[in-house]
């Protein structure tokens, strides 16, 4: 038999945003590797087609419908939960919007998405206990605000900074319990957020080229990082933000 550090197998996990993008390649991913997945998204039929993806060899998915930025139902997904062995938390929005333009309801919409409700749902399942003795939580943030800072982009990247620093303090009091939490720092990923019209697709492509590896990210280049971080292989990992962007930030 041989040992496999990065299998999953036995382990129950959470993924938020799993109905599209970096989401929904991830909770694929994780039953692929032998995990129990719980999806959450706020769309059901996209999440419901994510589901059909998961691999049937493995008993007991879950698809529970939420919007993490509604105190109730934020709440009502937390007693929902089963004890977990991991969480991915990829559920996220972003703008481009030079700060000239960016107002507070700008910032506050952002947050809102990208900081408070991911950091809300963290200290709920920490509190609660729901997460068991050597778990391990992967957030998702970016490299935007935390490694580059690209015009127009600081809106974003301040809801993606701030979180990327909670995930360290959250390493650092989590840890007594043997919970891990890190995070991944993706440069640009191939997902339906990039293609909303905001960026035309001939500055997407143009913008690509400035990638070493000359590509941007596919959704499976962070999923498999986060296998990395949710798996054993990283057991003695926490508090480290991993940079995955085609050597961008070179």
């Amino acid at each position: 038999m041989i040992d496999n550090p990065f299998s999953l197998e036995g382990k129950t996990i959470l993924v938020t945003g799993a109905s599209s993008g970096i989401g929904r390649a991830t909770a694929i991913a994780c039953s692929n590797m032998g995990a129990r997945v719980i999806a959450t998204a706020r769309n059901e039929e996209r999440l419901q087609a994510t589901i059909a993806q998961l691999n049937d060899a493995i008993d007991g998915h879950m698809m529970l419908c939420a919007d993490l930025t509604s105190p109730e139902e934020l709440d009502g997904l937390v007693k929902s939960l089963p004890a977990l062995d991991g969480a991915v938390f990829s559920a996220g929005n972003s703008v481009t919007l030079p700060l000239q333009f960016g107002s507070r309801d700008k910032f506050d919409e952002m947050l809102n998405v990208n900081f408070y409700a991911p950091v809300e749902l963290l200290r709920l399942l920490y509190k609660k206990k729901v997460l068991n003795k050597g778990a391990s939580v992967v957030l998702l943030a970016s490299i935007g605000g935390t490694h580059s800072f690209m015009p127009g982009n600081g809106i974003y990247g301040a809801s993606k900074a701030a979180l990327n620093s909670v995930m360290k303090y959250a390493a650092r009091e989590f840890a007594s319990r043997k919970v891990r939490v890190n995070s991944i720092c993706p440069g640009m990923v191939d997902t339906p957020l990039i293609h909303r019209g905001t960026i035309t697709e001939e500055q997407l492509a143009e913008d690509a080229k400035r990638y070493p590896l000359g590509r941007y990210g596919q959704p499976k280049d962070i999923a498999n990082g986060a296998i990395y971080l949710l798996s054993d292989a990283s057991s003695w990992l926490t508090g480290h933000d991993l940079v995955i962007d085609g050597g961008f930030s070179i």
